[in-house]
């Protein structure tokens, strides 16, 4: 079955950087989409990067230049790269995978089939 692991996650302070890591095993999809996500307690689960089968991506507004997502094929594993990080960052951070996303529903939670448990990151000022 398909399994997605989350790592990385930790606590930094403002302006710090973290990467995390997500390993996906248990399928050989020709192609894929993998993006993450982010929660923080009483809010909407929210889009933070996408990964397209192509190697497009897309960024939330509120990221956009402070990280990066990256895919390595070999390893199945997603990564984002997190600069200058802000508390308001501070969330449970989670990978998504799917089989194929439209690049206009990239970034939203409801589409994709796939989720992996989440690894939280903690930034303080």
């Amino acid at each position: 079955q398909v399994q997605l692991v989350e790592s990385g996650g930790g606590s930094v302070q403002a302006g710090g950087s973290l990467t995390l890591s997500c390993v996906a095993s248990g399928f050989s999809w020709s192609s894929n989409y993998m993006a993450w996500f982010r929660q923080a307690p009483g809010k909407e689960r929210e889009g933070v990067a996408a990964f397209a089968s192509d190697g497009s991506t897309q960024y939330a507004d509120s990221v956009k230049g402070r990280f990066t997502i990256t895919k390595d094929y070999a390893s199945n594993t997603l990564y984002l790269q997190m600069n200058s990080l802000k508390p308001e960052d501070t969330a449970m951070y989670y990978c998504a995978a799917d089989q194929w996303v439209g690049y206009p529903a990239r970034l939203s939670s409801s589409v994709y089939t796939y989720w992996g448990q989440g690894t939280q990151v903690t930034v303080s000022s």
